[in-house]
């Protein structure tokens, strides 16, 4: 690291748990952020911030108006431009010493199975179920640490799914059965909720990519934000999965 960089992530480095060393961990780390909205907003700003060397940015979405009141990375000026375009420019803004690669399509099977070998975590940071368990499907095939965030109403969601350890849980052993769909277009989400929860999705692959402290692997952790309650569940691993069950 050079000087401006030890300025830069200086308060990092003064953690006695990071050091020089767990900061060298995260600019040398390639992290993919599926979903640039509530969630990737404040993902992608912290780990940008934070020095992680390379993120791949995935969105095939436009800014709309509506998205402004809980999508952080985009501006007014950026209304019908790519999110991953607009994500892009503010994160280099807030950080010119990363790289950061853009894919403004929706990744489906061989081509997301692909790009995910080729990152250290994936944040998912989607809407969408469907997109959920195909992450996490690619995710169980590569054997990626896999962060998973959710938020909607009044009530968000986290945990992290060790596709590469042989009997941690994978997401469908959460979701057996298919769920009815529900999103924040149909239901509302508060502002801030979203925020909280990215914020921790930033956190816990930071962890996962310095080898830090205990990370929500095995654990799901629910916050009730009206009432501000939170909620620690622990999840096994089910034999019966299709997707990681026959795995050992």
């Amino acid at each position: 690291m050079d000087d401006a960089q030890l300025l830069r992530y200086s308060r990092q480095i003064l953690l006695p748990q990071i050091g020089i060393e767990g900061q060298e961990r995260l600019l040398t780390s390639k992290v993919l952020i599926i979903g640039l909205g509530g969630l990737g907003s404040p993902a992608a700003m912290y780990l940008a911030a934070a020095g992680v060397g390379h993120l791949v940015l995935a969105d095939f979405d436009v800014v709309d108006l509506s998205n402004l009141q809980r999508q952080i990375l985009h501006s007014t000026d950026d209304i019908g431009k790519p999110k991953v375009e607009s994500a892009r420019q503010a994160l280099l803004e807030l950080n010119p010493l990363i790289e950061v690669t853009t894919l403004c399509q929706r990744l489906e099977e061989d081509t997301l199975v692909e790009i995910v070998a080729q990152v250290d975590v994936v944040l998912d940071c989607s809407d969408n179920l469907a997109t959920r368990l195909a992450i996490n499907h690619a995710c169980v095939q590569t054997k990626i640490p896999l962060v998973s965030g959710a938020a909607i109403r009044m009530e968000g969601q986290i945990s992290v799914f060790r596709c590469d350890l042989p009997d941690s849980p994978c997401y469908r052993c959460l979701y057996p059965a298919q769920l009815p769909e529900e999103t924040c277009t149909q239901t509302g989400v508060l502002a801030p909720l979203v925020g909280v929860i990215g914020s921790l999705q930033a956190l816990e692959a930071m962890k996962l990519l310095m080898g830090v402290g205990e990370t929500l692997a095995g654990r799901l952790l629910l916050l009730d934000a009206l009432n501000m309650e939170w909620c620690s569940v622990k999840l096994v691993k089910k034999p019966e999965c299709p997707i990681c069950g026959g795995i050992k």
